[in-house]
């Protein structure tokens, strides 16, 4: 099929969008390419449909587990077969993903790049068929960018195992210097990159510095039509102001990566659909979901960086009708901000501490642990070590950064079973243990392909259909577990720690201080250029585009800044108008007030009194006590 055909197939789009059928050429003919495209430009499609159109399959690097998991369910929609691998999952459950990517018809593998360090993996990739490498957010192999994650680095060890296979990444947002850093580090050849402007015409940025930001949520939520989201940063806030604006009429839901994969869907759906007008969600909602009709975003907080900003606000008027993008502040988010600023770059000795302290909380020996991944409950943790969340957070990811672990924070991974036996020997089971045949029964009626591979779960519809409580179902899946009937993996949707390496004495556990303040000065640049957007009095799409390196943009004339000029030029203009119609009709005669207001045809009654005051106070106009004159 031709790319055009694919499109149509696959995807029910007759034709591509701006600068997709370039992207798509060019990795066709072997270009290593890199593609900034703005958030809703189409990514996906640049790499899914050059894929589908050359033997083999593509391997797609991606950090965000959540969107690697909705869009391997997408493409199975269509039809298309893509398997991800990501933290959480068993070592028997990957090694039969890999395979059916060596000798099945599997046309997608997401990898987190945390996956890429596995020894396993990359044996098996050699194995591959591979036709194309995509690396999404591109952004995060830099360490200039906002995200940048230290795993990224080790992308380019896939082009050992397959030289001549393209690489193509892919990026909503990144400065000169990430573009330049993202091909550098990517070992690109002869790279072709193609950037669309960051300019987005419809969009009206709007800034308000705002005490009461809950009743001003709702002041946008009433004065502008349509769906919207509303962007928080904890997942408390978004049951708490999705509440809110159902307790004042206004049908709203949450969102966060807590969610199980059914509550996810069904609450993306009813959004979608307009059922639901507002999704309050923190930022793990968005990435992926293509809905045009967002009518304004708000950001209850400053964000993080402007890179972020721009992304998240990017999701509104992707149909290019008229949209909002609002940024609530006030004093104490610049505080806090600070306050964060300083917790995520603990001292050194701090880092190891939390190292030393995570390893006796797993009771994990000295000189062992390697390989071995343990479930975290970071309150837990805190609360016995009495350590601050955040600075926690940041020294983990400092280990990470020094490859002495891994850690991904919470995705929900649903229950999965695989049975571990033919389907004979299942079946001997099943008549030596008549116990079980029911139970047996039931998972069988109810999961095709769990000989396979491993399949998603539900305990509590098993539980329905086999008239049994959950708890049975969980005991009784273990049970089959221990008698090597299946495999069961229950649902998890805690953080996870793998330690990379095995446990090293403090002493022996280095951490790069060079690196270190480099992040922290990244980190300190990007705070302030959010302090900057948030305070300046210039127009905010220049702002923007200043920062992602346009910087001769013309005024947008739609942002708070424009109107307020356009406003205060339009009382200007009403001003000198009023002012020559006084002169000339108090020349020809002195008059009454009344007379010289009805008089007067410029302006409304309000604009004329000021104009008159403001005359009589400059002495421009004389008043006897009767009439006023020249």
């Amino acid at each position: 099929m031709t790319i055009q055909e694919i499109l149509k197939t696959y995807w029910n789009h007759d034709v591509f969008r701006l600068m997709q059928e370039d992207i798509i050429q060019s990795v066709l003919l072997g270009h290593d390419t890199l593609a900034l495209l703005p958030t809703g430009g189409g990514k996906s499609v640049c790499f899914q449909v050059p894929a589908m159109a050359k033997e083999g399959l593509c391997i797609v690097v991606s950090p965000l587990i959540a969107l690697m998991k909705d869009q391997v369910e997408t493409l199975k929609e269509k039809g298309i077969e893509a398997v991800a691998i990501t933290a959480g999952m068993g070592k028997r459950e990957i090694d039969l993903a890999l395979d059916n990517c060596i000798y099945g018809q599997v046309k997608f593998l997401y990898l987190s790049p945390e996956r890429l360090l596995s020894e396993l993996v990359q044996e098996r990739i050699k194995y591959m068929k591979v036709n194309l490498f995509a690396i999404d957010e591109a952004h995060c192999i830099s360490q200039w960018g906002y995200d940048f994650r230290p795993a990224y680095l080790h992308i380019a060890d896939l082009r050992n195992l397959h030289p001549d296979v393209p690489v193509m990444a892919l990026t909503a947002t990144a400065t000169a210097e990430v573009r330049e850093d993202i091909q550098d580090k990517l070992q690109f050849k002869n790279g072709i990159v193609f950037q669309k402007s960051f300019e987005r015409k419809n969009i009206s940025y709007v800034v308000q510095h705002e005490e009461n930001k809950f009743r001003k949520m709702l002041d946008i939520a009433k004065g502008v039509k349509g769906s919207g989201i509303v962007y928080v940063r904890s997942r408390r806030e978004c049951a708490e102001i999705a509440k809110f604006y159902n307790d004042n009429g206004i049908k709203a839901d949450y969102y966060h990566a807590g969610l199980t994969p059914d509550e996810r869907s069904k609450k993306q759906e009813s959004w979608k659909t307009n059922k639901t007008r507002i999704i309050v969600a923190t930022n793990a909602f968005g990435m992926g979901i293509d809905k045009p009709d967002v009518r304004f975003v708000i950001h209850k907080d400053m964000p993080e960086s402007l890179e972020a900003y721009y992304q998240e606000a990017g999701r509104a008027g992707r149909d290019e009708k008229k949209a909002y993008a609002v940024l609530l502040h006030n004093n104490a988010d610049k505080a806090r901000q600070q306050k964060i600023f300083e917790l995520s770059f603990p001292a050194i000795d701090e880092i190891k501490l939390v190292y030393h302290y995570l390893s006796n909380f797993y009771s994990v020996a000295y000189g062992a642990g390697a390989g071995i991944s343990f479930d975290l409950d970071l309150g837990a943790f805190c609360a016995k070590y009495k350590l601050d969340v955040i600075k926690t957070l940041s020294a983990l990811k400092f280990l990470e950064q020094a490859e002495y672990l891994s850690f991904n924070e919470s995705v929900f991974l649903p229950s999965r079973f695989r049975f571990e036996v033919f389907n004979e020997q299942l079946y001997n089971f099943q008549i030596q243990n008549v116990g079980w045949d029911g139970f047996i029964k039931t998972l069988l009626r109810s999961y095709g392909g769990a000989f396979e591979n491993y399949v998603n779960l539900k305990e509590f519809d098993v539980a329905r259909r086999g008239n049994l409580s959950v708890q049975q179902v969980i005991e009784g899946l273990k049970q089959l577990q221990e008698y090597n009937i299946l495999s069961y993996l229950p649902q998890n949707d805690q953080p996870q720690v793998t330690y990379l390496k095995s446990r090293q004495h403090p002493n022996n556990v280095y951490i790069n201080k060079q690196y270190l303040e480099q992040r922290k000065a990244t980190y300190l640049n990007k705070m302030r250029a959010v302090f900057a957007y948030c305070s300046h009095s210039q127009c905010r799409s220049q702002l923007l585009l200043a920062y992602f390196d346009e910087p001769n943009s013309d005024k947008c004339g739609l942002c708070d800044v424009c109107l307020e000029e356009k406003r205060k030029q339009n009382a200007t203009d009403v001003f000198d108008d009023i002012t020559t119609e006084i002169a000339q009709l108090l020349a020809a005669a002195p008059l009454e007030l009344d007379a010289l207001i009805t008089s007067i045809k410029s302006g409304i009654e309000k604009e004329r009194l000021d104009t008159i005051r403001l005359l009589l106070d400059a002495g421009k106009i004389k008043f006897n006590g009767e009439k006023y004159y020249l």
